[in-house]
């Protein structure tokens, strides 16, 4: 009898052929859409494996519906705050992830979103869409370049390090990070960055403070009213982490008040941020739809991630990417 595989959201191209050539039990939700919790729910019973994706709740509800033959949880992610590990773990289930694959292009886009915030290019756009681009004045729509400033990186992982290196040839003059640790190994590759043990230090020094750190309870909402007060002026704040590092309704009035310049945003609280939000109508803010992987050589890379995972549970081996 064939393995029963859930998936719940096509492919990439080339991943989904894989997929579909093999000789399972294949159960797809094929809309452009998350799959209905109560679509899940019918078609996850009796599954061997299911492929999920962030937008997908996996929690002990979901377990038992789907039975004791289980063999392996795969999210084509690297977070995983929307699976309960622990629920996993009691059941002796493995979850396989794709971790280590994002870095180039979610490091691309923050620097896209830095430069984006800092050059107030969505004023641009709209100024000249809509015919307010004028004669040539002194110093309408100027921002901060990045020769000569400082750099504040929050949460010093691969992804961190990947955007504070893409952005030193800008003429980055400190780099500043702060993390749950030191880590000499980054100085090394990062000559001249000084980690910072109180993350207002680096809140209160830097020109950029870029979000790059994962989300725990220590992390949850730490960018409130308080911290964006401790920032520069002329600070932009652009977050790639996730949306609940940020107090929201605070980065709103911190971009009102004028406490930081502006703020660029590839993640929100909740997603999709409902479109008649007061952010999107801030010029100072720019807001992209969690993006920040979407690459056709990064998805197809975290398809083919799960494949493996996929393949590896099934014939009972160890997983080449799990928790």
């Amino acid at each position: 009898m064939p393995f029963k595989v859930v998936a719940t959201r096509i492919l990439p191209p080339d991943a989904q052929a894989r997929l579909e050539a093999e000789n399972y039990d294949l159960v797809q939700w094929k809309e452009d859409n998350v799959m209905p919790r109560d679509e899940l729910l019918k078609q996850v019973n009796g599954a061997d494996a299911l492929i999920c994706l962030l937008t997908d709740r996996i929690d002990s509800e979901l377990l038992d519906v789907a039975g004791p033959q289980l063999k392996t949880v795969i999210t084509m992610s690297v977070g995983f705050d929307h699976v309960d590990v622990d629920a996993l773990r009691k059941r002796s289930i493995p979850l396989g992830y794709t971790p280590d694959v994002l870095t180039d292009a979610v490091a691309d886009l923050t620097v896209l979103l830095t430069l984006a915030a800092a050059r107030r290019m969505k004023e641009g756009m709209n100024a000249a869409s809509q015919g307010e681009w004028g004669s040539w004045r002194p110093t309408w729509l100027c921002g901060s370049q990045f020769t000569g400033k400082t750099l504040g990186i929050i949460g010093m992982g691969r992804i961190g390090e990947a955007v504070a290196q893409r952005l030193k040839p800008f003429g980055i003059s400190r780099t500043l990070y702060w993390g749950r640790r030191e880590k000499p190994e980054v100085q090394e590759r990062l000559p001249g960055a000084q980690f910072k043990a109180q993350l207002d230090d680096v809140l209160a020094e830097s020109d950029y403070v870029i979000v790059c750190c994962a989300l725990t309870p220590e992390t949850k909402e730490m960018f409130n009213y308080e911290a964006f007060k401790k920032m520069k002026k002329c600070a932009v704040f652009v977050n790639t982490a996730r949306g609940s590092i940020v107090q929201q309704d605070d980065l709103t009035r911190a971009l009102e008040e004028n406490l930081i310049a502006s703020a660029g945003l590839d993640v929100t609280s909740p997603e999709p941020l409902d479109p008649s939000h007061k952010l999107y109508q801030l010029p100072n803010c720019v807001i992209l739809p969690h993006i920040a992987s979407a690459t056709f050589e990064t998805r197809e890379r975290m398809a083919s991630m799960c494949l493996e995972n996929l393949q590896a549970a099934l014939n009972n081996q160890t997983m080449p990417y799990s928790l």
